[in-house]
């Protein structure tokens, strides 16, 4: 038994990179060092304890997580260091040589950091604990409040698809995930606070069911039928795992929203088998057909990576054509970045830096005219908006149910609220439409 009282009125300062799962999980690690009787630092203050949670999807990312690390010990000297997360798991070596680290949690102990924090003596170096990736099993659950309206609900975490370019399965071990009574558990907690949307978080969401014998499907049908909750937002689903099913389903849902995230990475065949993708482009479109056949309003946002190695420029026309032809909303590019260990490193065509920018830049700009072209659809139409908190001075915003950026007037609405309007033009800077509360 841990004595907490060597933690009351500690203050604890914590810092999170990566995706919206890192963030829902340091918010559970906020939790557990509250009950312990530790505060969070207010804006100003000294921190005794500095927790970081790392992502390494990229080599700019694991860049990031050492210069957080550096910025924070130096802005708060003598607080106890705790570095988690991804990088901690792949290189927690490297990570405990960083000078004023103390201890470097891998993916196995994250949920349970309490456990390990015994005392807040400084030690001359960092330890390291972390479990080998085949020896990852533990389901942390977490759920966490985001920057706005929303909750972020995790349901299922590792992945077993080992893609040539990612890092992700050795960094978060395998598929798992929690059991459908206990999510829905933790959904009708988030109604009880007044929360009125959740985004469901995982690294292969579609996957779900693999410790338990349950499916995805079971889970939203499940979730659905939380009282008090009047969104849900899939984060994110692999294509070949969103099934017929699933689309159907959430056509008909009053509480799911028309709103999908589906990483594409490439719109050419040769390339999505290079990256060992579990699917080809006609699968692909056919999904994005079915949810407009189905859903003609809905939001489509597409992931797409750039200058794998093996994209060859012919390749590369191929993926934006195919990608140009797609009746999606909005496309997320980043950069093919090369990871230690990878498969793809044993492919010998290599994308110049210059040549990956310039994909890139088309790609966004093939973006921002998808984006324009949706928005432009739906000026003169009625929508519901859930209101958002704003900044002092700054306009109040909400999104639709179809994921439309709203600015709302804040006289006539409060934060939190469902909201109808009449959707106008666009906004001044061209990101949100403009409403008249109806």
């Amino acid at each position: 038994m841990i004595d907490t009282t060597v933690f009351q009125d500690k203050k604890a300062v914590y810092y999170t990179l990566g995706c919206k799962l890192n963030f829902a999980e340091t918010s559970s690690i906020g939790k557990s060092l509250k009950e312990a009787g530790i505060r969070t630092a207010r804006r100003g203050e000294k921190a005794d304890i500095i927790v970081v949670n790392t992502c390494s999807v990229t080599e700019v990312a694991d860049k990031k997580c050492r210069q957080a690390i550096h910025k924070l010990v130096k802005a708060h000297p003598g607080a106890y260091v705790i570095v988690t997360g991804c990088y901690a798991q792949l290189k927690p070596d490297t990570v405990a040589d960083i000078e004023g680290v103390d201890l470097v949690l891998g993916a196995e102990q994250k949920g349970d950091l309490m456990d390990y924090l015994v005392t807040l003596e400084k030690s001359a170096h960092g330890a390291a604990i972390t479990t080998a990736t085949k020896d990852i099993r533990k389901f942390s659950p977490s759920c966490s409040r985001g920057d706005r309206t929303r909750y972020f609900l995790k349901v299922q975490d590792g992945c077993d698809y080992f893609c040539s370019y990612c890092t992700i399965p050795f960094a978060r071990g395998r598929s798992r995930n929690g059991k459908i009574a206990d999510l829905v558990e933790q959904a009708r907690e988030v109604a009880a606070e007044g929360g009125k949307e959740i985004v469901l978080t995982g690294v292969n969401i579609g996957d779900f069911g693999k410790t338990t014998g349950e499916t995805f499907l079971d889970l939203i049908k499940e979730l659905d039928k939380v009282e008090g909750i009047e969104r849900y937002r899939i984060s994110s689903i692999e294509p070949n795992l969103l099934t017929d099913e699933i689309i159907e389903f959430v056509s008909t849902s009053r509480r799911f929203m028309p709103h999908f995230h589906i990483p594409l990475q490439s719109g050419c065949d040769e390339v999505l088998k290079l990256m060992r993708r579990r699917y080809d482009t006609a699968l692909f479109a056919s999904k994005i057909h079915k949810i407009k056949q189905l859903m003609p309003h809905a939001f489509i946002g597409v992931d797409v990576i750039v200058g794998t190695r093996g994209e060859t420029p012919e390749y590369f026309e191929s993926a934006y054509n195919f990608i140009e032809s797609l009746d999606v909303t909005q496309l997320h590019v980043f950069s093919y970045s090369e990871r230690p260990g990878t498969q793809a490193l044993k492919i010998d065509y290599i994308v110049s830096p210059e040549d990956k920018h310039k994909r890139s830049q088309r790609l966004l700009e093939l973006s921002d005219k998808k984006l324009k072209d949706f928005y432009s659809r739906h000026i003169g139409k009625e929508a519901v908006v859930l209101s958002e908190h704003s900044k002092p001075g700054a306009p109040m915003h909400g999104f639709t149910e179809n994921y439309i950026r709203v600015e709302l007037n804040a006289d006539k609405v409060k934060d939190n609220h469902l909201v109808k309007v009449k959707l106008g033009g666009f906004s001044e800077d061209g990101s949100s439409l403009l409403s008249e509360v109806l």
